[in-house]
């Protein structure tokens, strides 16, 4: 597997113990014999976890290669450290962190290295339809739009946001997770998430400013 030398392995040593699901006890299971060797299981997980982490990779970076680049350094850093994942968190908490400190280091490198033009990234995240739907409803978009020139506009905005906001509206809009797992992903308090949100519907609203009533 590619080398891949970037923060966001540590398992989060704070996080409580979460109720064990279904998937989470299927993961333990792939975890532990992945641990021990099988590399079948660990390929198991790869395929489980690669179409949610594509999303959210791609919805933060905007860019095809990057994000094909990213989440082969991902399981890369992930298989190395497995023998460290003790299960005070659920898998997909920390391989969720891995992703996105990766892909937080990854566009901070690319800030500092070459100014991104909206006119050249990748325009994926415009023909998302989730991300309309959930972004649209949380702006207050209502009436009647060219959906074209809308899809235009939402990824112009979500590329304005820092790149700490971004990430709260992709995992929380677009990927659905909750508050608390946010928090665990990222490291900081359920207020921090609640605010950076906040903070991101409104600078939505004021990028989206023609479309909202």
């Amino acid at each position: 597997m590619q080398e891949a030398s970037l923060q966001g392995s540590a398992e989060p040593q704070s996080a409580p113990q979460e109720p064990v699901s279904s998937s989470a006890a299927e993961d333990r299971e792939l975890v532990a014999r992945a641990q021990n060797g099988d590399t079948r299981a660990f390929d198991s997980l790869i395929r489980k976890y690669t179409p949610k982490l594509y999303g959210m990779v791609y919805n933060m970076t905007s860019n095809r290669e990057d994000t094909a680049d990213l989440l082969q350094e991902v399981f890369a850093k992930a298989y190395r450290s497995l023998g460290r994942f003790m299960g005070k968190s659920s898998f997909y908490t920390w391989i969720y962190s891995i992703a996105v400190n990766m892909t937080l280091n990854h566009l901070k490198k690319r800030g500092r290295h070459m100014k991104v033009s909206l006119d050249d990234v990748d325009t994926g995240i415009e023909n998302d339809p989730d991300f309309i739907a959930v972004t649209t409803a949380k702006t207050g978009v209502a009436r009647e739009v060219n959906i074209h020139e809308l899809q235009k506009r939402l990824n112009a905005a979500m590329m304005k946001l820092s790149e700490d906001h971004r990430t709260v509206v992709t995992l929380y809009d677009i990927q659905g997770l909750q508050h608390a797992e946010i928090s665990k992903i990222l490291g900081v308090s359920e207020g921090t998430v609640r605010s950076r949100l906040f903070y991101a519907h409104r600078q939505l609203q004021a990028y989206l400013e023609d479309f909202v009533k």
